[in-house]
Parts: C-alpha cells; sequence; structure tokens
C-alpha cells in the first residue's frame, strides 16, 4: 500500500528552465542542513534516525503524539527507553542518581508511552505523576547527540529512544523521515558558528545613537538569526566597547522587572553611543540559550522557590547553554578583535578568549535591583560568579 506524504512532503512544481544542474554543496553545509532538518522534524513530533555505531531511532516527548509513536514503532528492533537529564530523572524516580552522566534511561509501563504521560514526565511544570518505580536500564551510546538534538529543536530535553531496525534509514526514507549521523549532531555548536555570514546591513539610527546600523548574520539553512548593533566605527578603535547581549523578549521588549536585560541592553548603547563606537551583538539564545517556552517553564519553576541556576537545570539543561564561539564569529566578521568588554559575568571573558578575541579589559555593567529582580541578581552574583559591586 503506498504511503500518502504528509503536508509539507507533497510535491511542488519546479519551473523548467536549461539552466547547469547546481554543484554539489559543500559538505559542511550539508551537515549542518541535515541537523536543522532532524531538529525542525523532531520539534514537530516525527521521529528520527540517529545514526551511529548503534543506530537509535528517537522522539522528543514533549511533542510525542500518536502519529509519531506509531511511526517510532515501526522503526524500532525493541522497547523504547525514555532518555532524562539526571537532575529530571531524579525528580521522576523521586530518588538520587548519578548526576555526571550524560543521561538517564528509563523503561516505562506501557500505559506511560503516550502523549500526555510523556509531556507531563518530561516537564517539571507540570503535575507529578504517581509511577511505579521504572525500570533503570543502560544508556544507549547516542543518548547526548539524542538530548542535545532536543535541545537544538527548543525543546525540553527528554527523548524516547530505541534501537533502530537493521534497515531503518531505507524505511524512514520510504516514510519521508529523516536521518543524521550523531557526530553531526554533537559536532553542530562549532559548525554552526564556522557556517555564520552576514547577510543584510542597514543604517538604523537609534534613540541616543544615531550614527547606528544594523547587521544580520545567519548560518545557511537555518532559520535562526543573530544581530550585530554597530555605534559608529569600532573596527577602526584599538579595543572599542563590546556587549554580548542574549535577546530577552521579556525584558528587552516587554520591560519585565524579573531581570534587568533592559537596562542593560539600553545602557549600554548609551555607553557606546558616548564614546563614539562600539558593537552590541545581540545573539538569538534566549535564557542562555534555552529559548523562550523553556524561560518561561523556568520563571515558573522559580516562583515556586528554586533561583535561576536550578530552575534550569531542573528543566534539564545546564546553567549556561550559550554559544559563545557564534559571537567571536561575528565580532572577527566585523573586524573587531581586540576590545573593552562589557559585562559582569568573568565567564565570558573567558569564553571569548578562548574563541581568539583579545579582551583588554572588562568594563562594568550593573544596575541597582528593582525591588522585583533582588534575588535574580542576586543568585547570579553568588551561583554565576557575575561581579556586582
Amino acid at each position: 500500500m503506498n504511503q500518502v506524504p504528509r503536508g509539507d512532503q507533497l510535491p511542488v512544481s519546479e519551473p523548467q528552465t536549461n539552466a547547469k544542474p547546481l554543484l554539489p554543496r559543500d559538505e559542511a553545509t550539508e551537515r549542518l542542513r541535515r541537523v536543522h532538518r532532524a531538529a525542525t522534524e523532531v520539534r514537530r513530533g516525527i521521529p528520527v534516525i540517529l545514526e551511529g555505531a548503534e543506530p537509535l531511532v528517537i522522539l522528543a516527548a514533549e511533542a510525542a503524539g500518536p502519529r509519531g509513536l506509531a511511526e517510532l514503532a515501526a522503526l524500532s528492533a525493541g522497547p523504547p527507553v525514555l532518555l532524562l537529564a539526571p537532575v529530571r530523572a531524579a525528580a521522576v524516580l523521586h530518588r538520587p542518581v548519578e548526576q555526571g552522566a550524560p543521561a538517564v534511561a528509563l523503561r516505562l509501563a506501557s500505559e506511560l508511552l503516550a502523549a500526555e504521560p510523556l509531556r507531563a514526565l518530561a516537564d517539571p511544570t507540570m503535575e507529578q505523576l504517581l509511577l511505579d518505580e521504572p525500570e533503570q536500564v543502560a544508556v544507549p551510546a547516542l543518548a547526548p547527540a539524542a538530548l542535545l538534538l532536543a535541545k537544538l529543536a527548543r525543546l525540553l530535553p527528554a527523548a524516547l529512544a530505541a534501537p533502530a531496525i537493521p534497515d531503518a534509514k531505507a524505511e524512514a526514507a520510504r516514510l519521508g523521515l529523516s536521518a543524521v549521523a550523531a557526530d553531526e549532531v554533537l559536532g553542530y555548536p562549532a559548525a554552526a558558528a564556522a557556517g555564520l555570514r552576514q547577510v543584510a546591513s542597514a543604517r538604523v539610527p537609534l534613540e541616543g545613537a544615531s550614527d547606528s546600523r544594523v547587521v544580520a548574520f545567519r548560518t545557511e539553512g537555518s532559520a535562526i538569526e543573530h544581530l550585530a548593533i554597530v555605534v559608529g566605527h569600532p573596527e577602526k578603535a584599538d579595543a572599542p566597547l563590546v556587549r554580548v547581549h542574549s535577546e530577552c523578549f521579556t525584558g528587552d521588549l516587554l520591560g519585565s522587572l524579573r531581570c534587568d536585560c533592559g537596562p542593560q541592553l539600553r545602557g549600554a548603547i548609551a555607553r557606546m553611543a558616548a564614546e563614539g563606537a562600539g558593537v552590541l551583538l545581540y545573539l538569538s539564545q534566549e535564557g542562555r540559550n534555552i529559548g523562550l517556552v523553556n524561560k518561561l517553564r523556568a520563571y515558573t519553576l522559580q516562583d515556586r522557590g528554586l533561583d535561576t541556576l536550578d530552575a534550569n537545570r531542573a528543566l534539564g539543561w545546564g546553567a549556561d547553554e550559550r554559544n559563545f564561539l557564534i559571537a567571536a564569529t561575528m565580532l572577527e566578521a566585523l573586524g573587531v578583535t581586540r576590545i573593552r568588554l562589557l559585562t559582569n559575568n568573568p565567564d565570558k571573558i573567558t569564553a571569548l578568549a578562548a574563541c581568539g578575541i583579545e579582551v583588554v579589559g572588562r568594563e562594568a555593567h550593573a544596575f541597582a535591583p528593582n525591588g522585583v529582580n533582588d534575588q535574580y541578581l542576586a543568585t547570579k552574583a553568588e551561583r554565576f560568579g557575575h561581579l556586582l559591586d
């Protein structure tokens, strides 16, 4: 029986031309495209074949639905396990687990292999299920890549994983599903930075900084775009001011009082305008790169008593998931490799230096608490080591 294609797989008519066929794409670009496609399909609740020594078929727990679960079963050579970050697994099991492990694998009862139970197991903001003790089993070798792919999809790092049938890649292709090598997923952060290209630039006078322009960067095949707000001509300065600023929808746009991001953004532009030059890198790495939805979940956990760091970990993310190679690549493209960094975070200095940027000094960038973000700022100082004095 012929498979009915998904809506996004319906053929698209191409105009007929006499043009020569395109040359094969650079292999690095092809690898990026495979990871991008896999992350997109994971986000949509579609299984993906993860290739390696012991191939897996994986499905994001948060996005699992009846069709995705059926496709997972069709490609699986054995029962699936639920892969969770150790902190989340400890909460599910109600007991300690080894925190140094890349993941914990749990064998679930059949009644839990459904959309709502899987979401509840993945998401600590949902009502906790009362479980019989799940069987903790050996972690598949490709588990780190499976959880990273869920993170790249901006989902909670929780995935169903099963050993793939011997001809899984061919069967997946027949079903219109995709496959990606685990090594390509694990190498994605560095590859995405290396593949970053400037795609647009325009003069954008800002309030208080009229001599400014915005430069947009994108990695080919990705919808993620990073921006550089360039004030004056920093490339002509010996060591211009630079701020590496992760986007914050709630703080930058809505004026949220939960953080200090809005004042830091506007304050940095004002400082650069006063000096006559500077670069503010506006990175698409919301919530220390966990994404807006997950940041809102972290806020829910903070309202229940966790601090910023513990809330991120409870969701299965690290304390800081940002990719500073992106920032270094953008600065190099702008001709700015010797800088004074506008930051309270010593880790940013270390990260940029490790990426080849010469940081000749740190410029403090602290703002007073507002009565709402007092604990947030205290956590930055006490647990992240920010210099707020």
